[in-house]
This record gives C-alpha cells, structure tokens and sequence, in this order.
C-alpha cells in the first residue's frame, strides 16, 4: 500500500494524438511535489500499429477495429516497460480513440488490469470518467502537474505550460497558491488543433509522419484568408474550461487543398498559432512566460510565429531544465500518485468539473 509517508518513484505512461509511439517516464513524487525524476523509454509505433490505431480513431468501445487497436496499445506499453526497476506504481492513460465531452463521454483504449497482470504494479488507468460524470471535459488533465513543475523550478509568478500536441491546451498556473485544486491555482483548456492537421496532411501528400525539422512550416506562407476563417469558429469565443477531439477541425484539410505543400503547412501551423493567441485572451492575467512542451516545440517554424504572436516570452521546457519529450508521461505517474492517496486530480478551473474530484480506476497488484 502507498501512504503518506513520502515521496515514493512512479511510473506514468503516454500514448498521445500523435500516435508516434508510447512514453515511459519514472518520476519521484507523494503526490504534491516533485522529488526527482527518473528513467526514461520510448518505443515507437510500427507502421501496422500505427494503422491498426488510426483505423479506430473515432470508435467506441465494442466497435470494429477497437479491440485489435487497445490490444496494440496495451503490447507496446508492455515492451516498454520490459527491465524498468524501483517503481511501486503504474499510471496508464491509454490511447483516447474517440473524445466528446459534449455527451459527456470519451474512451482510452487499454485495459490497465491487464498491464498491472504484466508488469506486477498497482495501476491506476481510465483517468478521465469520473470528471466527466460530474459535469467536467475530462480534458486536459497535466494541469496539476504543471502546477507542481511551476514550484519545482521555483517560479514566483504565473506561468503557462502550453503543450502542442495533436491539439494544443495551455495551463496557467500560479505557483504562490497551496493547492492546485483551489481557486486560481489553474486554469486549463483546449487552445485549439496543434501539430493532428499538419501530420495528416503530410501523411496523405507525401507518406511522411510529420513537418521534420519544421522545414515546411519555415519554406511556406500562410494564407491569411484561410486562417481568419478559421478564427470565426464558435469554440474559440468560449469561456474556459472546454476541450476538444482531435479531429474536430478537420475541415481544414479542405481549406488547404488548393496550397502547396508548403503553404498548406504554414497556415495549418498559422492556425494553430492563431488559436493559442486567441486562448491568451481567455486568461485572467498574462504569465511571466509561456513554457512549451510537445512535438510543436521541435517545429522552429512554429516556435517563431508563437513568439511573434504572443505578448510575453515564450521558450521550450528545456530552458527551466524540463524534458518536453516526457513530460506527459511523467504527469500520469503523478496524477496516478494522487488518486491512490485520495487527492483530486481536477478542479472546475481544469475542466469545468462542478467540484474538485479524483479520477480513475484503481487495479491493485
């Protein structure tokens, strides 16, 4: 049994929209703080596995094609984890196939029983079900983490975690604050889609997975009609918490049909860019600086037109000493601490839950 003792090593997973592959990531931590981190894997999705996933995206569970891409799922976090010593804890987050908050429902593909059979750890899975049932998005869920990041690097003042995944989402967070479950600790949503439009659309012009080196991003020029159109979409006048599937602006597609490849890509990534400006105008204050993490970090294309259009400094996680490549995965391993210990793992300022709640499902070892 975990307790309250101390900080004890985790083990968090992540299989993200991207579909790439799945992040390991061992962290130290009694739930609230952050005492270090640890090792690290990676292991990459096969061209088969990548398929078999993407030909479930959008299904429910019981529908075709989900069983073999949950059984993918759960193989690859089972390889990855193969010689991993020290951790008392597995948070398995799965593979989300199908997110719709308006119904109140979204489905992780993984059954976390089975990797707590195979890797012989307590796991802590299926993360997002309880928030939804009482009224939240169930997205995003890093939020409390990056407030425990915020106060291990010792920031003073807000910050903002932006994390450009498939869909973008930004974290405000005030580190001065004793919980992050209190009022004004967090703010969270979904910005708006991130690197999914670009990586589709490289994947069905040119067989590649995504924009490498941010090449076309760089080489392109955006259509402004294209992205002020985008603009005009309802979800971004919303008031905050809300979140997003990945493929809810898949339309764009469409819009860039006519661009070259490179201009197609550099509105795509316009339109990401857009989005994140126009999520600032939802938060209370600005933050000191916007710290970015995910794939869209990588893109030197992207990064640039971020700080052009943001009003405060913008850098990647690894200038305050993070690794943006894990630091997801390290979120389910904290997250996974918390919901053993009985903590919450959101609040209505992440996702509009009507009341801090803890999330998941619990499969002892």
């Amino acid at each position: 049994m975990l307790d309250r003792a101390g900080p004890v090593w985790v083990v968090g997973a992540m299989s993200g929209t991207s579909m790439d592959g799945v992040d390991l990531a061992v962290i130290q931590t009694d739930g609230v703080t952050i005492a270090g981190f640890g090792d690290t894997r990676y292991r990459p999705y096969c061209e088969e596995e990548r398929a078999v996933i993407r030909a479930a995206l959008g299904r429910w569970p019981g529908e075709p094609g989900v069983a073999e891409a949950a059984l993918v799922v759960e193989d690859a976090h089972i390889a990855a984890f193969a010689g991993m010593d020290g951790a008392r804890a597995f948070g398995f987050h799965g593979q989300t196939l199908a997110h719709d908050p308006a119904r109140g429902r979204t489905h992780q593909a993984g059954d976390g029983a089975r990797i707590a059979a195979e890797t012989g750890l307590t796991t802590v899975w299926d993360f997002r079900s309880n928030d939804m049932a009482l009224g939240g998005q169930g997205a995003p869920l890093a939020p409390f983490f990056h407030w425990a990041l915020a106060r291990h690097i010792g920031a003073e003042r807000p910050v903002a975690f932006l994390n450009l995944g498939g869909v973008g989402n930004i974290t405000l967070v005030d580190p001065r604050l004793d919980r992050p479950d209190l009022p004004g600790a967090c703010l969270a949503f979904d910005t708006g889609p991130a690197n999914a439009p670009i990586d589709d659309l490289i994947r069905a012009r040119r067989g590649d997975r995504f924009d490498r080196d941010g090449a076309l991003t760089c080489a392109g020029r955006a259509d402004d009609a294209v992205v002020a159109a985008f603009l005009r979409d309802v979800y971004f006048a919303r008031i905050p918490p809300k979140s997003l599937d990945r493929d809810a602006f898949a339309a764009l597609a469409g819009q860039v049909a006519g661009l070259s490849d490179a201009d197609a890509v550099a509105t795509l990534a316009a339109c990401g860019v857009a989005a994140v400006a126009r999520g600032m105008d939802h938060l209370p204050q600005l933050p000191e600086q916007v710290l970015v993490t995910g794939g869209g970090r990588q893109n030197p294309g992207l990064m640039a037109m971020l700080a052009k259009a943001l009003p405060c400094p913008v850098a990647p996680v690894e200038d305050v000493g993070l690794d943006g490549d894990f630091l997801e995965a390290q979120a389910f391993g904290y997250l996974a601490m918390r919901v053993l210990l009985g903590l919450p793992t959101s609040a209505p300022g992440t996702t509009g839950v009507a009341a801090p709640v803890g999330g998941g499902r619990v499969t002892r070892r």
